[in-house]
């Protein structure tokens, strides 16, 4: 069997989700696409050789008889809409980060698909898929460094456009660690914290950067994430357990160790497509295979929920030089560890 994908939104991971798809994963073709600009999303099929029809809209893509699948790669805001969408037309469906823009929205999206009475939903949360956090994840759960006491963590971009704003820093980009945090310590959040330090004379008038988020778990875990999107140097994800006998770090990207004018040197990326690119490919070969065998086991709709009610507080904690608590309700037993 194939499946048939839609996707709604050729942008740049939209584009590479449909490369991946057609040119690299097993099991599904693309048979129909959408975008805000269908221009683009004309070029994109024919950037890639599609035998896909362009369609006028995401409610489109969704409703049209021989799509099985979504994949919705669109701008934020819309993720909720063409969520619940699916949902309603009882096809499953990868929607990339976040679920929605807000806690509410996913509780929206999570009530729907309890209501369907079967998994419908697929989170793209990479990280979990990346043999760096899996190898971290495989020390700490062998007790080898015992229990994790502090996390210290940091998101680097090498620049952001205009259009970025401080609360994007959260929901655009450290929402990435508010997944795969909970999922690296088995654990969730009780309260937040933001911190501004000296602003970046490369940033804008509509963002506040660099800012440090500090974390307390319900295990009271201590973490702290520094989100720095406009570094200049490079794409630069760090992770370091501190646990009661010892201290794991997340690997560096394999790279070439260079000796050359009088200088030792690894190469640092810049680009979040090559950082993760891997971990792409095996995140959307488990949607596609979950799918087929009708048992998605990937970041749940739940797993978005949670990452968005600490979104939420980091958002409100941005805005306060207080403490914001934290409050998740207990786990719904539809969606098991």
């Amino acid at each position: 069997m194939t499946l048939k994908l839609g996707v709604i939104g050729t942008g740049a991971i939209g584009q590479e989700h449909i490369r991946r798809c057609s040119q690299v994963l097993q099991g599904a073709t693309v048979v129909a696409v959408t975008d805000i600009d269908l221009k683009s999303a004309s070029q994109t099929v024919d950037r890639f050789g599609l035998d896909a029809v362009v369609l006028p809209d995401g409610k489109e893509v969704i409703n049209a008889a021989n799509v099985d699948a979504l994949i919705i790669t669109s701008w934020d805001p819309t993720h909720e809409a063409f969520v619940l969408q699916a949902i309603a037309a009882g096809k499953p469906v990868f929607c990339e980060k976040p679920l929605a823009v807000t806690a509410a929205g996913c509780k929206r999206i999570v009530d729907a698909e309890i209501a369907y009475g079967r998994r419908l939903v697929q989170v793209g949360f990479m990280r979990p898929y990346d043999q760096g956090y899996r190898a971290l994840k495989k020390v700490i759960d062998s007790g080898e460094i015992g229990r994790p006491l502090m996390l210290h963590c940091a998101h680097r971009n090498q620049k952001v456009d205009e259009n970025y704003t401080t609360d994007m820093a959260i929901t655009n980009t450290m929402i990435h660690e508010l997944g795969v945090l909970r999922w690296l310590l088995d654990d969730d959040y009780v309260s937040a914290q933001v911190i501004f330090p000296r602003a970046s004379a490369h940033t804008h008038a509509k963002l506040r950067d660099p800012q440090i988020v500090l974390l307390e778990t319900v295990k009271g875990a201590r973490i702290d994430v520094e989100i720095f999107v406009n570094c200049q140097y490079g794409y630069d994800i760090q992770t370091q357990v501190v646990g009661e006998e010892g201290i794991a770090s997340l690997p560096e990207p394999s790279s070439i160790l260079l000796r050359s004018k009088a200088k030792l040197s690894h190469t640092i990326l810049t680009d979040w497509k090559d950082r993760f690119i891997d971990a792409y490919d095996v995140e959307l070969q488990d949607f596609i295979n979950g799918v087929t065998k009708s048992e998605l086991t990937g970041p749940s709709a739940w797993d978005g929920y949670a990452a968005s009610v600490a979104a939420d507080a980091c958002i409100a904690a941005q805005k306060t030089p207080g403490v914001v608590q934290i409050s998740l309700p207990p786990r719904p037993a539809f969606y098991p560890h």
